[in-house]
């Protein structure tokens, strides 16, 4: 069984800081001059890039360079996330559609907790993928987490156009799922809390180079990874899969568990890159940044069960507004370890421990399991 909420963090050393008097000609170029977006003009005199001159955040050496690896791991998550390629068109839908069809297939409860659930995904992707494009991409200085974040970023596309493949196929009306983020307050009230957090950051005036700067792009990345990605869509998750588990939207529900899957490594690749700034920049985690960012993940527990309330206000079999609160202390207090930080509420037992199990699903399953697809390549498809 895999817990893949457990980020495997990894975090090197912070690299010794070259004094540019001690330079060679040729290195002290590169880190005088190069441009942290990589769309400067060559530098035809800036030397070669040396693995100790790379870093996450204000690097001075070429971000176009991908060679030498630093940080391995950003490599690795890379090449995860692109082994874990899916499209939702792989999934059938047809039990899906009979069942949401049927007059007694579903509650009047579930029916909302899914149209709900729905409305909260189908713009919160999106949101995920602005704030990777226009904020969080430009201020990485770093290529091989570049390389991680433009998967991710299709990764994100890949799960809107997963809604749209769902809304279509149930025939529900769209512009009501695609409109609640601003219609229903429980959802709203998170898209407001989230967006605050990127909207400075894509100013194209805004630098990290300060301390002050420095610390807003940690809580940016606390914001979507922690909190959006690493919390809320969790309790989305357990409603779906929940209902899975007893037979029901099967095919919304496995696609809920490969967009849980990639879900994992953006988590795991967010916290380590907080973890890894941390190291490289010690000055920009304060004490009072810390207590800002466990108040943060108090609020997003605050607001998450208020959206629990909303969508579930009665519940149903194994499933209720006042266990996925629950649950979100669970998780907030899992997310404060990994960043280093003390719990922000007493101990609890998880509620639903069969959601690690629920990740551990093996894509072949797509294939000779549920759905056959014909692939139009002009090389021959070798299986693994």
């Amino acid at each position: 069984m895999l817990d893949w909420s457990n980020s495997e963090t990894i975090v090197a050393a912070p690299p010794a800081v070259p004094s540019l008097t001690t330079l060679p000609p040729k290195s002290r170029l590169t880190l005088e001059a190069a441009d942290p977006t990589g769309l400067g003009a060559i530098d035809r005199a800036g030397g070669r890039v040396s693995v100790d001159e790379k870093q996450m955040i204000n690097c001075r050496a070429d971000v176009n360079q991908l060679l030498p690896l630093k940080y391995k791991w950003a490599w690795e998550k890379y090449l995860s996330a692109c082994n874990n390629h899916w499209m939702p068109t792989e999934v059938s839908m047809q039990s899906d559609i009979a069942l949401w069809k049927a007059r007694n297939g579903l509650t009047e409860d579930e029916r909302h907790t899914i149209k709900r659930n729905l409305g909260f995904f189908a713009a919160s992707e999106s949101l995920v993928a602005n704030n990777i494009v226009m904020a969080i991409y430009r201020h990485l200085t770093n290529p091989e987490c570049r390389q991680y974040l433009l998967r991710q970023a299709f990764e994100e596309a890949v799960h809107t156009h997963t809604f749209q493949y769902i809304v279509e196929s149930l025939g529900l009306d769209e512009g009501e799922l695609f409109n609640m983020y601003r219609e229903v307050p429980s959802i709203t009230d998170k898209a407001a809390w989230a967006l605050k957090h990127t909207q400075h950051l894509a100013n194209p005036s805004f630098e990290t180079g300060t301390p002050d700067d420095g610390r807003a792009f940690l809580r940016d990345l606390v914001a979507f990874y922690v909190v959006f990605e690493g919390m809320w869509f969790y309790t989305g998750f357990a409603q779906i899969l929940s209902l899975g588990r007893r037979n029901k939207m099967v095919g919304i529900a496995e696609q809920y568990q490969y967009i849980l899957r990639d879900e994992s490594i953006h988590l795991n690749f967010g916290i380590d890159v907080i973890n890894q700034i941390k190291i490289e920049n010690p000055h920009l985690w304060t004490s009072a940044l810390q207590d800002e960012v466990r108040g943060m993940l108090r609020d997003a527990t605050e607001l998450e069960a208020a959206y629990g309330r909303d969508t579930m206000p009665r519940g149903f079999l194994g499933l209720n507004a006042v266990l996925c609160e629950q649950y979100m202390h669970f998780i907030a207090n899992r997310r404060c370890a990994q960043i280093g930080l003390a719990p922000v509420f007493a101990e609890v037992d998880n509620p639903f421990p069969w959601m690690s199990e629920t990740m551990d699903l093996k894509k072949e399953k797509n294939f000779f399991e549920t759905r056959v697809i014909e692939y139009q390549n002009g090389g021959a498809l070798t299986w693994e």
